[in-house]
């Protein structure tokens, strides 16, 4: 509905949520995953821009098996911030989340709310050289507060806060309340149970060759937009990214990003290119040996701990494996040679 600073008025918001809201499913519905869930969305709501009405709509949405909400923050933009700050707004918003709106998971049933995040600006832990955050040690608040996964990145071209290390699925191997500790890692492995959260959950970036484009070499990121919608050949560099846990290549992890209520985006996320994308996606996937899985932020994550913990199977039998929302549920269970697995 906003990025950063910008606001659209009280009223276009409300109109634009209520939109999507009614078309989404409508647009969406026909096109299943073998476990036969939809296309789903995690909405990662800013913190700094809650409004409760519009959040009450969006989590009815989601209650309806549309998806997920959880937490976006953009701060330090004009001033730098503070992690005393940071953690504050962090906590309101987590419980406000959990108690008010019936969103967040627990793990393992109990405890307190865990959420996934994603930083404003792509600068998580100050990674910017200060700009758009000023809170060196948000790792650690993150942690502290009971984040479980960031999946901010990969950040936008050239981004000051881009990671080497792409591509991946890991824990952070430098001190958390340091600057940028997400800029170094140990991959997540299957057999060895993670230890430091939250986890750095990777979207895939690539060189893509694209002759007939204006330009023809690019990056691929992920971005779901108009000027570059959802196809088969997208799906090819982002199976060719190959995120996963080590140890269980087979299970690929692909998570894309998308500003869905952007009416500018329109025509990207709900007109006829994702339909026909949803279409080739679901229709061509036993002749590319695919079994598909479209799963949340939270669901994802359960499935990589799922890995990670030497799990076998469906791994659509592991959306709730550890963190668990108050009202799980159970989708039926098949499975495939191969998977890959969806994040909207």
């Amino acid at each position: 509905m906003a990025h950063g600073l910008a606001r659209a008025a009280a009223d276009e918001q409300q109109r634009r949520i209520e939109s999507w809201c009614r078309e989404y499913p409508h647009a969406t519905s026909d096109w299943r995953d073998r476990d036969g869930h939809p296309f789903v969305h995690t909405y990662f709501y800013p913190a700094e821009q809650y409004d409760r009405g519009l959040l009450a709509r969006l989590a009815e949405h989601c209650q309806t098996g549309w998806g997920e909400i959880e937490i976006h923050l953009h701060h330090g933009v004009q001033t730098p911030d503070t992690a005393e700050n940071t953690r504050r707004q962090l906590i309101e918003f987590r419980d406000i989340l959990a108690t008010e709106h019936g969103c967040l998971c627990y793990l393992d049933g109990s405890g307190p709310p865990k959420y996934a995040f994603v930083h404003g600006n792509f600068t998580l832990a100050n990674s910017a050289g200060g700009a758009a955050c000023g809170v060196d040690s948000e790792m650690q608040v993150l942690a502290d507060t009971g984040c479980f996964a960031d999946m901010t990145f990969p950040a936008a071209a050239f981004h000051p806060s881009q990671t080497a290390k792409i591509n991946s699925l890991y824990e952070c191997t430098l001190p958390l309340d340091q600057r940028a500790p997400q800029r170094r890692g140990r991959d997540l492995q299957a057999g060895r149970p993670p230890g430091i959260f939250p986890l750095i959950v990777q979207g895939p970036l690539m060189l893509r060759f694209s002759p007939s484009f204006p330009v023809p070499l690019s990056l691929e990121n992920g971005a779901i937009t108009g000027p570059n919608p959802l196809s088969l050949q997208r799906l090819q560099l982002w199976r060719k990214a190959a995120i996963s846990v080590q140890g269980r290549p087979d299970w690929l992890f692909i998570k894309l990003h998308c500003h869905s209520m952007d009416p500018r985006q329109r025509e990207a996320v709900l007109g006829a290119p994702l339909r026909q994308f949803l279409r080739d996606l679901v229709e061509g996937a036993p002749q590319r040996g695919e079994t598909l899985h479209f799963v949340t932020a939270r669901e994802m994550v359960n499935i990589i701990l799922a890995a990670c913990d030497g799990r076998e199977g469906n791994p659509g039998e592991y959306r709730d494996y550890r963190l668990k929302r108050v009202l799980a549920r159970s989708p039926e269970s098949r499975y495939g040679d191969t998977t890959v697995i969806f994040k909207g």
